[in-house]
């Protein structure tokens, strides 16, 4: 976790049911350069070409120089490069969205934020993509479940789930927690940012992209 979330995490446990104000000023350059030094060295580029060392060479100054854009609202996030993986038992493939550098950096002070906030209300039962949590304390208590509980087991997903998540719909959640307008629109920009494909920008009308940190 990035530091210099204390206040927000004393917040959320304080008033469970208060919706979160001023949000956006955790974005700034101490979380930023916070961000850059945990991203890993020479992970893939977005359009911007950008890498963790290039940008580290004038690190002050470019987090400074974001940060001036993100107030005044100049800072757009560009949209993704869009590649390939094989899914598992290589049943084909799912595309990958790989941002711009900056745009990973103001992700991952963002989602931080949001895990902040909605980390407390997710069920005990739940494991994915949750820090300290993994598949093998899943699979121990699936255990339990099945020699104390049950015998049964519902194996189910949703066919292009993050494909398909409705802009609207998400905003309108995170209204129920999240009252900082300016933290929601860069939220939607991130949303409808869109995708880089053989040279053609598609715009995001739904789904979120999987490669990114607020998808």
């Amino acid at each position: 976790m990035l530091t210099g979330f204390s206040r927000l995490e004393q917040l959320v446990d304080e008033y469970p049911n208060r919706k979160l104000q001023t949000l956006m000023h955790y974005v700034n350059t101490a979380t930023l350069e916070e961000a850059h030094e945990k991203q890993e060295n020479g992970k893939a580029s977005g359009m911007d070409k950008e890498t963790k060392a290039s940008y580290g060479k004038n690190l002050a100054e470019n987090t400074e120089n974001l940060i001036r854009r993100m107030k005044t609202f100049s800072y757009r996030p560009q949209p993704v490069r869009r590649t390939y993986i094989e899914k598992e038992g290589g049943s084909g493939v799912r595309p990958l969205g790989i941002p711009a550098y900056e745009d990973k950096l103001v992700q991952s002070v963002m989602a931080e934020v949001l895990n902040v906030i909605y980390e407390p209300k997710f069920l005990d039962c739940s494991y994915g993509f949750r820090e300290g949590r993994d598949c093998h304390q899943a699979v121990l208590q699936l255990n339990k479940y099945l020699f104390d509980y049950t015998k049964w087991v519902v194996d189910a997903d949703i066919r292009g789930f993050f494909d398909h998540v409705h802009h609207d719909w998400l905003i309108t959640f995170l209204e129920h927690e999240i009252a900082d307008k300016n933290f929601l629109r860069y939220i939607k920009r991130f949303l409808k940012s869109g995708y880089m494909e053989n040279g053609i920008h598609t715009m995001a009308e739904e789904g979120v992209a999987q490669g990114g940190l607020c998808g």
